[in-house]
């Protein structure tokens, strides 16, 4: 049986101990609902406090300014419907976020567009990274929001969120980051960092799936998507997942107090993934070299298509991703590699690998040899490469 290399991090992680054990008693033996008055109940609410509080603490901001989620998604969607109600009863209806956001917000966006919002999207670089002059030179007298990612979910490229909410704030303009790729790799300070709204999700950082948060600075009421009932201070309603938050809280509290240890060893071996992978002929790494998050890496291939790629790499015990987990079943190209100025023929050959602190030096020299042999394999059988290699095509990348 071929050993298994897990290296789609960026798609989920596997739950740590730390939040497991957090979380069981919460399953049998605390089960109570935090909304019932008796004892056994209050203690869940004991629970579901002290886990704002936690998770307070880490982004530097007050209990009462986060509310629980079922995800990065729904956080995503209550920030920027938030903003934008926000805005409409000021009479601004302008939003300027950038073309390689997640979908959770290009879609969201894109529905306000129907509801008569003007949506700007600034371009972004080939390095992957937000110009924040740019971002300043489209923000307008009627803009009530800016939302830009933190971190990439697909190139890794860490952006100037502190620059950027530093020029929303003396702009008078809501500033909100989906940190769902950051949170728990990165060091996140709400407050130095000027960011008004912020989403989280759990299982990005070795937490359980189904859950997330919103961060609202005070004197922001996040808009009610869910309604039924007054849980999470009327912002909303549905019996609280204790045992979820519990181990969202856990987790990212063990991934935060290890950052400075892992992360230089992280970075090594993602260096070194890279150095692997760049001495395959006529590849290419996608994103900055050094602004992305420890563990994440990117790159396009000429003359391969993605698909066949992460199948035979399938095949080989390992496994990774062309992009977002969130769009793996759709047939085009990766709007953040078009974004960046990919090509579509080069894009549609992209290659998301996204290692973690379990990865070995062993595992990445595996993962390099793959890479190389299924490639290799790939362009011996596909026309578009003999097309490439007889002249027929230019070459795109330089070998």
């Amino acid at each position: 049986m071929i050993e298994i290399i897990y290296a789609d991090n960026a798609a989920t992680t596997k739950l740590s101990k730390t939040a497991l054990d957090a979380m069981l008693p919460y399953f049998r033996e605390q089960y109570g609902n935090p909304s019932s008055l008796y004892s056994f109940g209050q203690k869940a609410k004991e629970a579901l406090e002290e886990s704002r509080e936690k998770t307070a603490h880490i982004l530097s901001c007050e209990p009462r300014e986060i509310t629980f989620t079922s995800g990065g998604s729904e956080a995503d969607n209550q920030a920027i419907v938030t903003a934008a109600r926000l805005g409409e009863k000021k009479g601004k209806k302008h939003i300027v976020s950038t073309a390689f956001e997640h979908h959770a917000v290009l879609h969201t966006l894109k529905n306000l567009e129907k509801q008569g919002f003007e949506i700007t999207l600034v371009d972004v670089h080939k390095n992957g990274i937000v110009r924040p002059g740019e971002i300043a030179a489209a923000i307008r007298e009627d803009t009530c929001l800016v939302t830009v990612m933190y971190a990439n979910n697909e190139i890794g490229t860490i952006q100037p969120i502190a620059e950027i909410g530093k020029i929303c704030r003396d702009k008078g303009v809501l500033f909100h980051t989906d940190a769902v790729q950051a949170a728990g790799h990165l060091r996140i300070n709400v407050k130095e960092q000027n960011i008004d709204m912020l989403s989280l999700s759990a299982h990005k950082f070795h937490g359980p799936k189904g859950i997330g948060l919103l961060y609202a600075r005070r004197g922001i009421i996040p808009e009610v998507l869910i309604h039924g009932g007054a849980q999470e201070r009327g912002r909303r309603a549905g019996t609280e997942n204790i045992p979820a938050i519990v181990g969202m809280a856990a987790a990212l509290e063990e991934a935060v107090s290890q950052i400075d240890k892992v992360t230089p060893e992280l970075i090594r071996r993602r260096d070194r993934l890279i150095e692997g992978l760049n001495k395959i002929p006529y590849s290419e790494l996608n994103g900055d070299c050094n602004h992305r998050l420890p563990g994440n890496v990117n790159f396009c291939f000429e003359g391969i298509e993605g698909e066949s790629l992460l199948l035979l790499l399938d095949d080989k015990g390992v496994c990774a991703s062309s992009g977002s987990a969130c769009t793996s079943g759709s047939l085009d190209p990766s709007h953040v590699l078009l974004a960046i100025g990919r090509p579509h023929e080069v894009a549609h050959g992209s290659l998301r690998l996204s290692i973690d602190t379990e990865t070995t030096d062993e595992d990445v020299e595996y993962i390099i040899k793959a890479v190389a042999e299924v490639v290799d394999y790939l362009r011996n059988m596909s026309p578009f490469w003999h097309d490439l290699v007889s002249g027929k095509r230019p070459h795109i990348f330089s070998e």
